[in-house]
């Protein structure tokens, strides 16, 4: 399973409506502020609200990759390993298509709940941007707004869903806002004594950069409710919703003890939003209000898992992870 695959697999990511491209692969160097013509559009809003693009009805799209800093923060530089959590607006040129955006509120949502972001780490696929729209953010500052603009061709090359509706030709613009970013080593894992588990939960077993080894006692019938507890207290901050969650984990099935996924099999600590329903329930409800440096057992029933995807091979499933939590964003 790749990396890509894992994030699904966790996450219920925001959508691209359009169905923009297909499986992204590989890393470019970023963009620099481009002198070479762009089409006219104008982004108009402070950093942080939702953007206003106008395109001219005359604007023709760059044919290569345009960059540029619409307005510039101060905060920590994104690099080419960095960890980040985005705002963004996209659209097409010619007749403002949606290309997917973060602005969104969802239905029923709380006036004052986080709101669903891109996380990512900078280097791998985003199932959200094409790569060379999230790879020019590269050398920018955290609190900066980017506008990136092009051709489909020149953003989005062989990967353009043809099923999309969108031509090679056709203009795309993308803002971004840079809300955080932050390095944090992808070996990272939580440090200090660990407790014994609680009665009835797992006993678990983490040695060196590799997946933690879970044993579920055969036979036990696992708990209907979620379960949860801390075996290596952190000292760091506390995560609240909305935090961008950098972190190692493993987990296996109740049923039969076996590994279905970890981190380390895909190179280390992965990011994705906390709070904001981006992931599986079992996992908001547990991970906000702990701090960098746990080490948290879960037992998570179907019913806060993928009990309501009746498609997917773990619905059926009560879940074991062991989440490290080795930094946010």
């Amino acid at each position: 399973m790749n990396h890509t695959k894992t994030a699904r697999r966790i996450a219920v990511a925001l959508t691209v409506p359009a169905l923009l491209f297909t499986a992204a692969c590989g890393s470019d160097d970023g963009g620099d502020d481009s002198s070479k013509a762009a089409s006219g559009v104008k982004v108009s809003g402070k950093f942080g609200a939702k953007p206003k693009i106008t395109v001219p009805k005359d604007a023709k799209a760059p044919g290569e990759a345009v960059v540029k800093t619409v307005s510039e923060g101060d905060g920590a530089k994104v690099t080419k390993d960095s960890f980040v959590r985005l705002d963004f607006a996209g659209q097409t040129m010619k007749d403002s298509k949606d290309l997917g955006s973060t602005w969104a509120a969802k239905p029923g949502a709380s006036p004052d709940a986080a709101r669903a972001q891109a996380v990512a780490q900078m280097g791998k696929p985003s199932q959200l941007m094409p790569t060379k729209v999230i790879d020019s953010i590269v050398g920018k500052k955290s609190g900066s707004r980017v506008e990136i603009e092009g051709t489909a061709k020149a953003l989005i090359g062989a990967q353009l869903n043809p099923q999309s509706g969108i031509k090679p030709t056709d203009g795309l613009v993308w803002v971004v806002d840079v809300v955080a970013a932050e390095k944090v080593d992808p070996k990272a894992q939580a440090k200090g004594d660990q407790a014994k588990p609680d009665d009835g939960l797992p006993e678990v077993t983490a040695e060196g950069e590799k997946a933690a080894k879970i044993k579920v006692t055969k036979g036990e019938k696992a708990p209907k409710g979620l379960e949860q507890q801390v075996l290596i207290k952190g000292d760091g901050a506390e995560v609240k919703s909305g935090d961008g969650l950098i972190a190692q984990y493993t987990g296996v099935k109740w049923e039969d003890g076996k590994k279905f996924d970890s981190s380390w099999d895909h190179g280390g600590a992965t990011a994705f939003q906390i709070g904001t329903g981006s992931v599986i329930q079992g996992w908001d409800k547990s991970l906000v209000g702990k701090h960098i440096g746990d080490r948290v057992e879960l037992v998570i029933p179907p019913k806060q898992a993928y009990g309501a995807d009746p498609k997917n091979k773990l619905a059926k499933n009560t879940l074991v992870f062991v989440v490290d939590i080795v930094g946010k964003v």
